[in-house]
């Protein structure tokens, strides 16, 4: 049997991490890229060492990075956000590389906003997309994170746009509210079991 490396990715609030549960229930491991790259913010020393010459004391409290300082300073300067993440994806992206090649499954899965934006969906083997509209994502991040609609504008612009990242993907899973989440999760795991079992017989 050969392990599909599959990406799953979305924009903020369409539900990602709903759909990764999903899977996880079906016995499929999932590295969350973005869990890992907060514990790297936090825990790597380099890392943390860049951040400290960088932005200064202030972004850690103790030995806890205080995330709402840091948001404050990168998602209004591009430049800061472009080298924080020059600074994280790669690290991230390595860490998912040795996490994949310990796993026994048909397929595993990296779920990650940035899929595309940090260059993680290169040595993947499928795609899947997340959709939901706009207002929805919206509507969920500020009751999620109780938070205002112009912090959750000011990130969804520091990523790609849904029509972009979607046409990049594979298979697409609408979580709007709409249309039935799990019969949708059911079909890809079935064809991705089959795929990878068609990539042994190769």
């Amino acid at each position: 049997m050969t392990m599909l490396r599959v990406g799953l990715t979305g924009g903020i609030g369409s539900g990602k991490t709903t759909v990764a549960q999903v899977f996880e229930t079906l016995g499929i491991p999932v590295y969350y890229a973005d869990d890992v790259a907060k514990r790297l913010l936090k825990e790597d020393p380099e890392i943390k060492r860049a951040l400290l010459e960088k932005l200064g004391p202030s972004c850690f409290t103790g030995h806890e990075l205080d995330r709402k300082f840091v948001a404050s300073k990168v998602f209004n300067n591009p430049e800061l956000l472009a080298w924080l993440n020059s600074l994280i994806h790669p690290a991230t992206i390595a860490d998912s590389e040795r996490w994949m090649q310990a796993q026994k499954s048909p397929y595993a899965i990296c779920e990650a906003a940035l899929l595309f934006e940090s260059g993680a969906d290169k040595g993947l083997d499928f795609i899947i997309g997340v959709a939901a509209p706009s207002a929805l994502r919206l509507q969920r991040v500020i009751k999620r994170e109780n938070t205002t609609e112009a912090e959750v504008l000011k990130r969804m612009n520091n990523q790609w746009p849904d029509e972009q990242k979607l046409q990049r993907c594979d298979a697409i899973i609408h979580n709007d509210e709409q249309s039935l989440l799990i019969p949708q999760v059911l079909i890809l795991d079935k064809n991705l079991r089959e795929l990878s079992r068609q990539r042994a017989q190769d």
